[in-house]
């Protein structure tokens, strides 16, 4: 049998598809974001997630091609989801390592980081150092 039936070419279309979209959203993300360490985020995921269903979708039609249970396609996947997130961890960290040699400090893409959200009852509005580390200011000294 060398065609595929409509149980099997429809859903692997589908997953096609869906896969397509995620690189393609990924792809965006590294044009549309301002730095690079937000930039590095969205191809990582939109790749990983993306080619793992183009990934499942060949699996699903080479198994109905070959009548039995084609495994390549995993060898494939466990490759790149291993390998993806740590070379873009190897890429941040060198970038954060000439970042702090030159003496810059990273940018963030918006809103407090995580690190941040424990100060935020410090912070006031405006003013860039949290009020318990310096001299507290009268309220209408600006």
């Amino acid at each position: 049998m060398s065609e595929l039936s409509p149980w099997t070419a429809i859903p692997a279309a589908l997953l096609m598809c869906v896969g397509s979209v995620l690189a393609l959203i990924g792809a965006l993300g590294l044009l549309r974001l301002k730095n690079f360490y937000s930039r590095v985020h969205a191809p990582t995921l939109g790749t990983t997630l993306g080619l793992g269903c183009i990934l499942l979708a060949s699996l699903v039609s080479s198994s109905a091609l070959a009548s039995k249970l084609v495994l390549h396609e995993l060898l494939i996947a466990v490759f790149i989801v291993v390998t993806a997130p740590v070379t873009t961890m190897m890429l941040l960290r060198a970038a954060l390592a000439e970042d702090r040699r030159k003496g810059h400090r990273p940018t963030q893409a918006s809103g407090p980081s995580p690190a941040d959200a424990e100060l935020a009852d410090d912070v006031q509005p405006g003013d860039d150092t949290p009020a318990a580390s310096g001299p507290a200011r009268p309220a209408g000294d600006a």
